[in-house]
């Protein structure tokens, strides 16, 4: 882990050299991160429906997020933070690992986008008293420590009326066999070590976490066709899931 990467109770080092390891392959579309590209569809068109209708915005046009700030937490390589960006929102992307943020500024460079990505942690944003009408919590909670400390800063991060998309895994027999057994020993969809079923979070520990102040205005499993590789949403849950959560 590159010395220059934030600490926080909620980081765990391993992780962070995980994906550091693999930062230059975020934008290869064939490479590791291949999955994400695929889901990114998928999620964004979730993420514009389900904001617009929370937040009394129309879903069409070619900017329905204009004016609208958003934080993408764990951003990773900026895949969905640029996809957030065309719909005009003021995006700012946070990530605990280095060559992370890096691959995201130079790619956002490259695409002519204005966000702004920063090196830092949940915690050190909550402490800013930091607000956003929209946060992103994407395929990240699987990956901490102390998951209920660090929803708790997430909460923060949100103004009142606000609104928390989480997605993330299922802590169930069934995503063990598929999303860490098939996915990445048979399949070898991700690179083995992705996902440790210890982290796994159940739904009713994302609400816990979050607190009363949050209620869930939708809930939705994502099922993925394995044939080509195309993303659905299902009403099972017992695997990858997404919800949506409003600030009161």
């Amino acid at each position: 882990m590159s010395s220059q990467n934030p600490q926080a109770p909620s980081i765990d080092p391993r992780e962070v050299a995980h994906f550091e390891s693999l930062a230059h392959r975020w934008w290869d579309e064939q490479g590791p991160f291949w999955p994400l590209h695929r889901l990114n569809s998928f999620r964004a068109d979730y993420v514009r429906q389900q904001a617009c209708s929370a937040l009394g915005r129309p879903v069409g046009g070619e900017q329905p997020f204009a004016g609208l700030k958003v934080l993408d937490i764990g951003c990773g390589g900026g895949i969905l933070s640029e996809s957030v960006a065309r719909l005009g929102a003021r995006v700012q992307g946070i990530d605990i690992a280095e060559k992370n943020i890096h691959v995201s500024r130079i790619h956002a460079e490259w695409s002519q986008l204005d966000i702004d990505y920063r090196l830092t942690t949940v915690e050190e944003l909550s402490a800013s008293r930091a607000q956003f009408d929209l946060v992103l919590n994407m395929e990240v909670v699987e990956h901490v420590e102390r998951l209920p400390e660090f929803l708790g800063h997430c909460a923060r991060l949100v103004r009142p009326g606000g609104v928390m998309v989480v997605a993330t895994i299922n802590r169930t027999l069934v995503a063990w066999l598929t999303a860490i057994i098939g996915a990445e020993w048979v399949l070898r969809w991700l690179p083995k070590g992705t996902h440790h079923f210890r982290k796994l979070v159940k739904p009713k520990e994302v609400i816990t976490g979050l607190g009363s102040q949050f209620r869930v205005l939708d809930r939705t499993g994502v099922r993925v066709n394995p044939f080509n590789r195309s993303f659905h949403d299902t009403p099972y849950m017992g695997v990858n899931y997404m919800m949506v959560f409003e600030r009161a």
